[in-house]
């Protein structure tokens, strides 16, 4: 068996530490000297090395560049979430400053108008998506154990979204107002003209049956109006928009691409009047207005009649 020569990797290897072990904490020592001696060489020395080592300095400087970069790209986008919360608020702000000048112009046209205090709201979280490529709604995790009924309106913090259709005990399906089975009147604002708005799968859905198309405008605010009870009347629903095929449309104010809460509306039918007696007095209660005089001679025959005792 061979012997085995001396190891002479060892030994080098530690003289080798431990001399750059000395030249480091010298360099260390001599970098942290405080004398214009030092300070000259320190200043020879960077001058000598550093311009050679450019290149090496280049990748450095991208990535310090890349990495500032991404830095300002992140509050950049940061900032661009918290003006789109503050753009929604203001949104919201401006549709209620629309509705209160309304409001007040109607109460300086008409004293003593009573607003109606009966409508109140649930608020649901939305749970899934269930419409499809021919169905648009959604589901809320509430139902009939919270007072749900069929047929009441949903919007989000600004606009309508749909109506509630279907109710479950503890869950409630929405109909939106892009579903083709959706059909609300509404009225364009401010020249008052009656439409129907018709869902059509797409999120533009277009005002059909106008009464007169030349006094709307794109812009115009979009309410529902009311009529045939099926929604309150006053709730926003969007803006005249002119689509590319040259319909009216609407541009929703709700926004659907971030429907997380939405509030049912509570709608108080209105008072069915089963009886006529409740309206019209029953039996013949003659003329209504004042009572007209009697002619000379209808007095004339009048008095006679008293007197001989017999009807006139």
């Amino acid at each position: 068996m061979a012997r085995k020569g001396p190891d002479f990797s060892t030994p080098i290897r530690r003289v080798l530490i431990a001399l750059v072990s000395i030249v480091l904490i010298a360099l260390f020592l001599f970098w942290r000297i405080d004398s214009p001696r030092a300070e000259q060489m320190r200043v020879a020395i960077i001058d000598r090395v550093v311009p050679s080592f450019d290149w090496a300095l280049i990748p450095v400087a991208k990535v310090t560049q890349m990495v500032s970069g991404f830095q300002s790209y992140a509050r950049i986008y940061e900032q661009n979430q918290e003006l789109r919360r503050e753009l929604q608020k203001m949104q919201a702000w401006k549709e209620a400053a629309v509705q209160l000048e309304q409001e007040n112009s109607k109460l300086l046209a008409q004293n003593n108008v009573r607003i109606d205090a009966a409508l109140t709201s649930v608020t649901g979280v939305v749970m899934a998506d269930s419409g499809s490529a021919f169905r648009q709604s959604v589901l809320l995790n509430v139902g009939t154990q919270d007072g749900i009924v069929d047929g009441w309106a949903t919007m989000d913090g600004l606009g309508l979204v749909g109506r509630i259709s279907g109710v479950g005990q503890r869950t409630s399906r929405v109909v939106l107002l892009t579903d083709p089975s959706s059909r609300i009147p509404v009225t364009v604002q401010p020249s008052g003209q009656r439409a129907l708005l018709t869902g059509d799968n797409s999120g533009l859905p277009f005002l059909d049956f106008i009464e007169s198309p030349d006094n709307v405008r794109p812009g115009d605010r979009v309410v529902t109006s009311g009529d045939g009870g099926v929604f309150p009347a006053g709730l926003l629903a969007g803006q005249v928009a002119l689509g590319s095929d040259g319909r009216m449309r609407l541009r929703m104010a709700a926004d659907y691409g971030r429907l997380e809460f939405l509030r049912v509306l509570r709608s108080h039918p209105a008072e069915a009047i089963s009886e006529a007696g409740t309206l019209i007095p029953p039996g013949d209660q003659g003329l209504i207005g004042p009572v007209m005089p009697d002619s000379p001679v209808d007095q004339a025959q009048s008095t006679d009649a008293l007197a001989t005792g017999t009807e006139p």
